[in-house]
Formats: structure tokens, C-alpha cells, sequence
């Protein structure tokens, strides 16, 4: 981790806090940098920070569908790359590095081993193709009933499949995921996801909470898989957690689709 000695007596703002979030969590040029411990004390704020982002993926996809007039498909495939492109791909490498460490067999020492290690293998390249692939696919399912909001809702709710993750799992230290983990509490983990519930009432009713429901068990699920990997939780995981919460979200919000 860089050297962070350069904010040590830094006090803690909340605009500057969030802004230095979304500085780490996009490539939009805020360029507001502040220590990881001050941008981390605002961690439950994370999903309204991508409801924005959500925000702008929907009207990439309204641009496409309605006056690009491309096919639902080809429009969840630019969505996804947008989605992406403006995040900086921050998750992916997640993704494959914990996919790396779940396949190897072994101690969970030789597993966070493999987690943390730069290369990557096919297990790797295998996962960050499911996911990805799965997470088009349910773009397009959306937009086939013509909701489009749902992308907002995916966006925002897969920080609180990370959120949950990270309320549910040990810190790996050292490591900037351990800053994340530590400060989601009970408290201010319960005070986001009831907001982010009633946001996604409001964008897709019953369809849009259960879009909520979906990334809750998508966090549940890594959490449950770490633990039993590695015992303790980093970046990486957070990073899975993000991706594979979109994805859950998404199937949900699908399934509800269907039955109402």
C-alpha cells in the first residue's frame, strides 16, 4: 500500500470523504484524494455513490435502446462496457484473483497465497467470463420487460452485496479491504440498506426490493465462501462480492419480472 503518511493529520470531511470515494471508485476526474482512513469512515455511503453511476449506465442504455435503436442485446453488452470503463474495471481483478485462490487446493495460507499472487490462471479467466457473461444476460432480460431502472437498482445494490461481505467477514491485513471491512458496523450497515430498499421501491416497487434481497444473498453467499477459503476477507473478496452482487440482483429482479 502507498505511503499515507502525507494525510496524517488530516480531519475528516464528509464531502471530501465521498468525493475521495468516488475519486477511488470511477475514472471521472474529481481528483479528491484523501487518506484511506477518512474515505473508509463513510463506507455504508458507497451504494448512493453508484446510484449516480447507476443513473448514468441507464441513460447510456435509454441512448442506445430509443434513439440508437439497437437491439436490447447489443445494448446490455454497452451498458456492461460502460459500466466497466467508468469504474476503471476496479472490480475484476477481484473476481479472478479470488477465483484463482477457491480452485487451488490447500491451506487457507496457500489459498490467500494464490488470492494475492499477480498471475493468473484458468479458473481465473473461466470466472470473470461467467460473470460477465451472466451479468449481460441479465441486462438483457430487463430490458426485454422494458425496465431500465433495474439497471440503476444492479449498480446500486452491488456495493451492498459488498457491504454485506464486508459486515459478515474478518479483515486480511494489511490490505486497503481491511479499511472497508472495519468500518462496516451493524448499525450503519442496517441505515444504508434500508435507504437503498426504499430508493429501489421507489425506482421498481416489489420488483426493484427484491433486486435488494438479491445482493443481500449474493453477500451472504461470498462471505460464507471465503470463510471457509481463506477464514479472513480482503479486497479481493469485496471485489467478487461487487461483481456476483450486480449479477444476483439482476437474477432476482428477472425472476420477479416473470411472475408479476
Amino acid at each position: 500500500m502507498e505511503d499515507d503518511s502525507y494525510f496524517e493529520d488530516e480531519e475528516f470531511s464528509p464531502i471530501k470523504s465521498i468525493l475521495g470515494l468516488l475519486t477511488f471508485s470511477t475514472i471521472l476526474p474529481i481528483n479528491v484524494f484523501t487518506s484511506i482512513e477518512c474515505m473508509t469512515k463513510l463506507t455504508w455511503f458507497w451504494p448512493f455513490i453508484h446510484l449516480f453511476i447507476g443513473i448514468l449506465a441507464a441513460i447510456c442504455g435509454y441512448v442506445s435502446l430509443e434513439i440508437l435503436h439497437l437491439n436490447s442485446f447489443f445494448t446490455a453488452a454497452i451498458v456492461y462496457a460502460f459500466l466497466m470503463i467508468i469504474t476503471g474495471y476496479n472490480h475484476l481483478d477481484g473476481v479472478m484473483d479470488m477465483a484463482d485462490g477457491v480452485m487451488v487446493h490447500g491451506e487457507p495460507e496457500k489459498k490467500i497465497m494464490v488470492m494475492k499472487d499477480s498471475s493468473v490462471g484458468a479458473g481465473a479467466m473461466a470466472t470473470l467470463f461467467i460473470v460477465a457473461s451472466l451479468t449481460i444476460a441479465g441486462i438483457y432480460n430487463i430490458l426485454d420487460y422494458h425496465f431500465i431502472l433495474g439497471i440503476v437498482i444492479c449498480e446500486m445494490t452491488a456495493k451492498t452485496s459488498l457491504l454485506t461481505t464486508a459486515l459478515l467477514s474478518k479483515p486480511l491485513v494489511p490490505g486497503i479491504g481491511s479499511y472497508f471491512i472495519r468500518e462496516t458496523n451493524p448499525a450503519n450497515y442496517f441505515a444504508s440498506t434500508v435507504i437503498v430498499s426504499i430508493i429501489s421501491y421507489l425506482l421498481g416497487g416489489f420488483v426493484g426490493v427484491i433486486g435488494v434481497v438479491g445482493a443481500i444473498v449474493s453477500g451472504i453467499i461470498i462471505a460464507v465462501v471465503a470463510k471457509r477459503n481463506f477464514v479472513l476477507a480482503n479486497g479481493d473478496v469485496l471485489g467478487m462480492s461487487n461483481e456476483v452482487g450486480r449479477l444476483f440482483s439482476l437474477l432476482f429482479m428477472a425472476v420477479a419480472l416473470f411472475f408479476i
